[in-house]
């Protein structure tokens, strides 16, 4: 299904605007607190969005210009349907299912300082810009592009839309996690 560019704007507007509504006057403890070691912090949520997500100006600036040519993989591969699927379901808010990220999407081990939700917000307005420059002349269902996480995997650029939006959700709904757990500071 072809994705309305703006409702996908619209989505990550939305993502940083409650982003900066629930978590945007916390305090630097209550961003880096852990619920446990092996978990995420509110600021680690949105220090991997930031991260992950930066990874796609370079494939939305080179969209920008016009309709890409496809690699070999990305016009042959028989997984782009399967990939797009699969993370777009693994990726929604509403999976509870952990998924593991790639080192290269790993948050900051260390403190995230306390402006992390509004360097979200700028993040989230600079992928919107990006959006909104693709070219128009581009099916963004027939057109399949390589994740910038793991090359192997290659999606249509619908997908991609999706996955982006949904990523946003999932790990805003984490951070509201991290804030309902017991211990959680005041």
């Amino acid at each position: 299904m072809k994705n309305d560019i703006s409702a996908i704007c619209s989505e990550l507007k939305k993502t940083a605007d409650d982003a900066t509504e629930a978590f945007g006057s916390m305090t630097a403890e209550q961003l880096n607190w852990k619920p446990a070691e092996k978990s995420w912090s509110v600021g680690q949520c949105f220090d991997h969005l930031i991260t992950t997500h930066s990874l796609y100006f370079p494939l939305f600036e080179r969209l920008a210009d016009g309709p890409p040519t496809m690699s070999f993989w990305e016009r042959y591969s028989p997984l782009s349907g399967f990939f797009g699927k699969f993370l777009i379901k693994g990726l929604r808010p509403e999976n509870p299912k952990k998924m593991k990220t790639t080192a290269r999407a790993e948050p900051s081990a260390s403190e995230i300082d306390s402006d992390i939700i509004g360097r979200f917000s700028e993040h989230q307005d600079r992928m919107i810009r990006s959006l909104q420059n693709v070219s128009a002349d581009i099916d963004p269902v027939k057109t399949k592009v390589t994740s910038p996480l793991l090359a192997i995997v290659t999606y249509s650029l619908d997908d991609c839309y999706t996955i982006l939006a949904v990523h946003c959700e999932r790990h805003l709904g984490q951070a509201r996690r991290v804030t309902e757990t017991e211990g959680f500071p005041d």
